[in-house]
């Protein structure tokens, strides 16, 4: 049997913040759960006793993810502290805006939205506050929910998302010839 580890963490790389599911590996990996319990086990120990490492590997429940080491956390806060001083990318303003207009929104939704991944980015939101999780999708994945935080509403200076702007309205003519909104 081919050494599965470089295997496992590409798969936890990837799975972002959501991680995956036992049962998911189980299904890639085509190996039982009993026997990948033990082997995640064993291989968990071993990925977060190197010290040479940022990040660990973690279980909630039957979902396994990447997370950062705490000795890491003052460094990734230092990298995204003080978000009023800084100047948000194209990226970050319209992953913002997807969240605050239509929250609560799943990152595939947002994804759908601007055509390309925006993992990072809702890691980086994550990070600086702006956002936050909303619970999960009651849906095949179960996944995770965005909505903009306290620090967003101040960070804009809005009371509430009433204050947003409004949308404008897009006409779409159908086939047929008749107008679509």
């Amino acid at each position: 049997m081919k050494d599965l580890k470089p295997i496992i963490e590409g798969i936890l790389f990837v799975s972002g913040d959501e991680g995956v599911s036992l049962a998911q590996l189980s299904e890639v990996l085509v190996i039982n759960e009993e026997t990948l319990i033990d082997m995640m086990d064993s291989y968990i120990t071993e990925f977060n006793g190197d010290e040479t490492r940022g990040i660990e590997i973690m279980s909630y429940g039957k979902r396994y993810k990447l997370v950062t080491k705490a000795i890491a956390h003052e460094y990734c806060q230092k990298l995204f502290e003080d978000t009023s001083s800084k100047q948000f990318s194209q990226a970050a303003l319209e992953t913002l805006a997807i969240i605050a207009y239509k929250q609560p929104v799943t990152r595939i939704e947002i994804e759908e939205i601007r055509g390309v991944s925006c993992d990072m980015m809702i890691r980086r939101l994550l990070a600086r506050n702006l956002i936050r999780e909303a619970g999960r999708l009651d849906s095949i994945g179960k996944p995770f929910l965005y909505e903009v935080t306290e620090d967003f509403m101040d960070l804009f200076s809005l009371a509430s998302l009433s204050e947003l702007p409004e949308l404008p309205e897009y006409q779409t003519v159908t086939e047929e010839g008749e107008l679509f909104y």
